[in-house]
């Protein structure tokens, strides 16, 4: 892949039929704080960074409890999958790391709430440890509208 089959910036993303891949930033989030981007959209399909509990401000959560962390680890990804042009509802895959397995409960029916009917591919693993001490991480694969 050459350099001019990728673009970057916060334009919407690229859904034709060509090769490009689109890496941007949501507007609602703080900026990464490394070498990536929140998404990269790929024929018709976005690809959501791993989402840390972390406040558009750029406010770190780990000291809260595990409920708020997730909940803005949620709000994080509806922040990239609105920048994205899609949504909930066309979200087909989602990877959540969790620090302590006995949240998966907690977690699980916040995901729930916030899912509604929808039913992604989902996966869940323990991690030993997240980045800024966080208890809990996500990313997720949608389809483009």
């Amino acid at each position: 892949m050459t350099t001019s089959e990728i673009t970057t910036g916060n334009d919407r993303p690229h859904t034709g039929g060509t090769h490009l891949i689109d890496t941007f930033d949501s507007p609602q989030l703080a900026p990464p704080a490394g070498r990536y981007s929140h998404i990269a959209t790929h024929r018709g399909v976005a690809y959501i960074s791993g989402q840390l509990p972390v406040t558009p401000d750029g406010a770190r959560l780990a000291g809260e409890p595990f409920e708020v962390q997730a909940q803005q680890v949620l709000s994080n990804l509806d922040a990239c999958l609105a920048t994205a042009g899609t949504s909930r509802e066309r979200l087909m895959s989602v990877t959540v790391h969790v620090t302590d397995i006995g949240d998966w409960p907690a977690f699980d029916r916040l995901y729930q709430d916030w899912l509604g009917a929808n039913r992604p591919a989902r996966a869940v693993a323990g991690a030993h440890e997240l980045h800024y001490g966080s208890a809990v991480e996500a990313h997720a694969i949608a389809a483009l509208v």
